[in-house]
């Protein structure tokens, strides 16, 4: 059994039917996580006997990193192999003095954004608990760029189609015994899995970011298929609820700039006017659209960008530009893929039934 899979209460719950007391757990929890050590016969604040158990029944399980690759801009691709033999995409964005780790929560994804190398790839399942925490114990403990100090769910995968292992993940980071994140380190990127939003707000509510795109339903509709069950409209008052619980009181909107569909000047002012009406208090992240093999769009000239920020900035929306990152080595916002036993494909409606119907 992998510590890393069980969540707080599991790793309690084991401690006491081995006659641990309850804060056993959370020494477990500083000595794996806040300290990086594996071994459980180094965790000399441990009862013997306790260790000799835990070395027999369980195990500090990491996923084999078979590559790292680093970006000339200093940004780095690590590909994670799991027990399955499939392959997720971790990406460390070293910035100053802080370490992004943009972690993955699926392998493959199931929403099929047109414009992602994931989706293209299909989906086979939801990582579990421990592999997820498996990407940023390596970080911190593998790479010679430091301790994490951000965490987005931004890599492969719809985090929220994984919730319940995505909430125990959460609340491992924001943990002091853990990560020591706080709420305003930690994003979950989402397309807008309206339910799943409203549950996070109440659960766990960490900074939120939305995969937008577009400010009417039939354009969304092409580019982020999952808004034909839930449309715009329940997204923005989902999004007007969670800014009350938001570490900063306002939701990140991210927008992929595609050459030709939703960059111009018209669109923007769409955007700016549909997150006023509904009250939501906006960040903008625009992201030029980073090309991947079959890829269907193109990237917009540096001048249709900077127009499109313009007129955001001009309704008065704080609007950034997505620095690319990591392009070169495909490891930019949109390029992940992995290695991915496609079973959507295969299995079609039946595997997205399991996902809660949400298709």
């Amino acid at each position: 059994m992998n510590l890393l899979d069980l969540t707080r209460s599991e790793l309690e719950q084991l401690c006491v039917e081995n006659g641990q007391p309850k804060f056993r757990a959370l020494q477990l929890t500083k000595w794996v996580h806040n300290k990086g050590v594996k071994d459980f016969v180094k965790m000399t604040d441990i009862q013997g006997s306790f260790r000799d158990y835990l070395s027999r029944k369980l195990s500090v399980h990491i996923p084999e990193i078979i590559q790292s690759t680093k970006s000339a801009d200093g940004a780095q691709k690590w590909l994670f192999k799991l027990k399955s033999g499939e392959v997720v995409e971790s990406v460390i964005i070293p910035e100053g003095g802080r370490i992004t780790a943009c972690v993955s929560s699926q392998v493959g994804c199931a929403v099929d954004c047109s414009f992602c190398a994931t989706g293209h790839q299909g989906f086979s399942r939801n990582l579990s608990l421990g592999e997820m925490l498996g990407q940023v114990w390596a970080i911190n403990y593998l790479s010679n760029v430091g301790r994490v100090t951000n965490v987005v769910l931004m890599g492969m995968g719809e985090p929220l189609l994984n919730y319940s292992n995505v909430k125990e993940f959460l609340k491992y980071l924001l943990l002091d015994e853990a990560y020591g994140l706080s709420r305003r380190k930690v994003t979950v990127s989402t397309s807008g899995i309206v339910p799943f939003i409203d549950r996070l707000g109440v659960d766990c509510p960490v900074s939120l970011a939305i995969s937008l795109h577009a400010a009417n339903n039939e354009l969304r509709n092409k580019l982020v298929p999952i808004n034909r069950k839930y449309p715009l409209e329940q997204l923005m008052k989902a999004c007007r609820n969670y800014q009350d619980c938001a570490p900063r009181k306002f939701i990140t909107f991210e927008v992929v700039l595609l050459d030709g569909v939703n960059d111009s000047l018209n669109d923007a002012l769409a955007i700016s006017r549909l997150i006023n009406d509904y009250g939501v208090n906006a960040k903008f992240n625009l992201i030029p659209y980073n090309a991947f093999s079959g890829g269907l769009y193109k990237k917009p000239s540096y001048e249709k960008i900077k127009g499109f920020q313009m007129k955001l900035q001009e309704s008065g929306c704080v609007t950034t530009v997505r620095k690319t990152r990591g392009d070169d080595v495909e490891g930019a916002c949109g390029q992940l893929s992995g290695k991915v036993n496609n079973r959507i494909l295969r299995v079609g409606s039946r595997e997205k039934q399991r996902l809660g119907g949400l298709f």
